[in-house]
């Protein structure tokens, strides 16, 4: 029989172990080559050459390799970008290395593996929504919108009566919808705000129904800390906010008091980046950092890049091509995809229509790692949710 040549792909370790163990290995083989078989990009900004110089001579000493800017080697820049590449196995000797380097790289050296781990993917666990629990990382999340907005871009005024607003999040529990948003001010291009009391006005008979006739957890889709206050106090299990604590400076302190799991969301004004998803990545880890600070557990919290938000149509669409870079956070990614502009824009179809260019995001999504997708259309998006964790292995199926 003629010898068989063909590739094969890994993501992370556990993928690579599972590759070097279909040849054979035994588990302490399997165990001390699977690292070598998972390659990794860094890339770190604003380095100084001093630093910059001594990782990549460290890097190629194990191996690997660091691109620095032509001006590293006779100090001629400020600063680099340093571009990290190597595989696992050489990544622990170069942080190994660094730990007993000056200038700080020990301090670098713990942010780069903290990244190395992200990578690696979080092991599926409850996630306490205030009573309430979700499976985060078994299988991809359904995220039902409901506004009640007279202005909503896409369903305004429907299910401003709490009892219309109901019957609408029955349907998209039954359609398998795993939370359900709530929301009582516009996001669209040119919203109007609307004060404290008018968003409680809207949400409040709504939020009261919800939390004692539907079973999923509600999550409340809001900037104001005291809008957020006052739905936890009714009983909502999250909140979902889209200034990523940027918005309201006592939002992460109410999220701590009363233990809410929280989604924190990539904004920006205007569409200017040195880096997009370095840009994006960084601000939530700020963001992240914030809401630890404050009392947070890390494990309650749930990063969102932000479509549609401080992104043109272009970077839209970037952001979900490069969605796994998003890995190196280490925290559940949720997505909102559903009828945004940008599918407009590719379709040239209104809002009505664009389910098909909605169900095309949602797969790209989950395929690039999100775990979470926030949607109007609940039945079709988790049929596509489904179809799609089949298809990334993520579901054990008996056919």
């Amino acid at each position: 029989m003629a010898i068989r040549v063909y590739s094969v792909m890994v993501e992370n370790k556990e993928e690579a172990y599972r590759a070097v163990a279909s040849v054979g290995a035994d588990k302490s083989g399997c165990a001390w080559m699977a690292p070598k078989a998972v390659h990794r990009l860094v890339m770190l900004d604003g380095v100084q050459p001093r630093q910059a110089n001594i990782m990549k001579q460290e890097m190629l000493g194990k191996g690997g390799e660091a691109a620095v800017a032509r001006g590293v080697v006779d100090n001629s820049v400020p600063e680099t970008r340093v571009l990290l590449m190597g595989t696992l196995k050489q990544y622990e000797a170069f942080l190994a290395k660094l730990k007993s380097q000056p200038f700080g790289l020990p301090a670098l050296a713990d942010r780069i593996r903290g990244v190395l781990d992200g990578q690696e993917g979080f092991t599926p666990y409850a996630l306490d929504c205030r009573g309430r629990t979700i499976i985060l990382g078994e299988r991809t999340l359904v995220m039902g919108i409901l506004n009640v907005t007279p202005d909503s871009f896409s369903d305004g005024s429907k299910f401003h009566d709490p009892g219309r607003a109901l019957e609408r999040a029955r349907v998209m529990v039954e359609d398998g919808a795993d939370i359900i948003d709530l929301g009582g001010e516009s996001t669209r291009p040119g919203f109007a705000p609307v004060g404290v009391e008018e968003e409680l006005d809207r949400i409040i008979p709504v939020l009261k129904r919800l939390v004692n006739e539907i079973t999923v957890p509600v999550s409340i889709d809001t900037t104001k800390a005291e809008v957020a206050r006052r739905a936890l106090e009714e009983g909502a299990g999250i909140i979902n906010d889209q200034w990523g604590l940027r918005g309201d400076p006592a939002m992460a302190g109410i999220a701590a008091k009363y233990g809410a799991p929280l989604v924190l969301m990539h904004n920006q004004k205007g569409t200017e980046y040195r880096d997009l998803l370095g840009d994006i990545a960084e601000s939530l880890r700020e963001s992240v950092g914030i809401a630890m600070a404050a009392g947070v557990a890390r494990e309650k919290v749930i990063v969102d890049p932000g479509l549609g938000f401080g992104k043109n149509a272009a970077q839209n669409l970037e952001t979900l091509r490069r969605l796994k870079e998003l890995r190196c956070l280490g925290q559940p990614v949720l997505i909102g995809p559903s009828r945004k502009s940008t599918i407009g824009k590719v379709l040239n179809l209104p809002v009505e229509e664009r389910v098909e260019g909605t169900a095309a995001a949602v797969a790209v999504g989950i395929a690039n790692g999100a775990n979470i997708v926030r949607v109007h259309d609940v039945k079709e998006m988790a049929r596509v949710a489904r179809m799609a964790d089949a298809i990334m292995g993520r579901v054990n199926l008996d056919i």
